[in-house]
């Protein structure tokens, strides 16, 4: 579930011959099966450029990295490129499609140690993580890289105490004073909650209410933009009180403005992982399963987290965090956004991919709540 800031490497907007090539150095052919190398397909900037230079300067692997900026645009560059991409990082939802389109290999985690859920003595995967996700049930297809909730940021000093619901964001006294997200599963989702739904409603009906709702605040003012990306930084300059975001943003834009604080509304609300993932036409498999072990080492691990701000799936990275003689020094638990408790948690739904016949539905509603005037 992406989240973060301009990539600062190549943004695969160029044609699919361009994004194949885009990362290999003048003079040089295209990566071929025997070539070391591994072809790495991540959200923009959602891994640490130095964790790159470290793999490939102890491996001897080289990395082509490229971005993609939605989980839909992933999915389908991979599907029109095979054998481009050996390591993708696709959201829960998306693994669950990747999954059921047979698209994903096995990974063999005999080369991924750091990650086994079979050998609790050498996984540093959070237990909650590897509880049977709907989306991969058997963790055959994925390791978690990041994770995370959806939540309300907000300015402390527009809202000293806010309301512990969504409800908040169809308050009138918030006019133009709300930042939603341009994101139909993650509008719809936090609406459905509200309504006392889940985030995964297949039910008309419900969807209808939810469309109905998001057109009533959006007629009513609330609404002072749909964005993502540019949603923190316009936070942290207190461009609005209100904000709903992905709590690695919320991290980010607390880090920089201390009147800023986060929370997950009594309703509920989604939780998300993104994760690791081999594309069965891979023509690297052992150096992406090589590249997705060193991810999971905690010193590895730590060093992403410290650059992306998004809660780390990796119980060693965790521990080196919290370490008072450590690098970080950073008190990881007792911060509710990158550790909301048990009982927050319990409140929350992973996202399942939504059936082909719904997406029209979904994407029909959404298209009336943006041309809403």
């Amino acid at each position: 579930m992406k989240k973060k800031s301009l990539c600062l490497l190549l943004v695969l907007a160029l044609s699919l011959v361009c994004l194949c090539a885009c990362t290999v150095p003048e003079g040089e052919e295209q990566a071929s099966p025997s070539a070391n190398v591994v072809n790495v397909f991540n959200w923009e900037d959602y891994i640490a450029p130095e964790v790159l230079t470290l793999f490939e300067e102890e491996t001897g692997i080289h990395v082509n990295y490229m971005c993609f900026t939605t989980c839909e645009d992933m999915i389908v560059q991979v599907e029109a490129n095979p054998g481009a991409f050996d390591v993708c990082f696709p959201s829960d939802y998306i693994i669950q499609r990747m999954v059921e389109k047979d698209m994903l290999a096995e990974i063999n985690f005999d080369n991924v140690p750091n990650a086994d859920p079979r050998s609790p003595q050498t996984c540093q995967t959070l237990d909650f993580l590897l509880e049977s996700p709907s989306f991969d049930p058997d963790i055959k297809y994925h390791v978690p890289y990041m994770w995370g909730t959806v939540g309300i940021l907000y300015n402390t000093t527009m809202i000293p105490e806010p309301e512990d619901s969504w409800h908040i964001l169809w308050d009138e006294q918030y006019q133009h004073n709300v930042f939603m997200m341009d994101s139909v599963r993650d509008s719809f989702g936090i609406t459905l909650r509200y309504l006392g739904e889940s985030v995964n409603s297949l039910d008309i009906p419900a969807l209808f209410a939810a469309r109905d709702k998001l057109v009533e605040q959006k007629q009513m003012g609330v609404v002072k933009a749909y964005q993502v990306d540019e949603t923190k930084d316009k936070m942290v300059a207190g461009e609005a009180a209100l904000a709903v975001v992905w709590s690695g943003d919320a991290m980010y834009a607390i880090d920089l403005n201390e009147d800023l604080d986060y929370f997950v509304p009594s309703e509920g609300s989604n939780v998300w992982v993104d994760g690791a993932v081999i594309p069965k036409t891979a023509k690297n498999k052992e150096n992406a399963e090589a590249f997705i072990n060193f991810l999971c080492r905690p010193d590895i691990a730590a060093m992403n987290w410290d650059y992306i701000w998004y809660s780390s799936p990796n119980k060693g990275a965790i521990e080196l965090v919290e370490d008072p003689e450590g690098d970080y020094a950073y008190d990881y638990s007792g911060n509710h956004v990158l550790s909301p408790s048990d009982e927050t948690l319990a409140n929350c739904e992973w996202f399942k991919d939504i059936p082909e016949d719904f997406l029209s539905v979904y994407e029909g509603l959404w298209m009336d709540v943006k041309n809403t005037k």
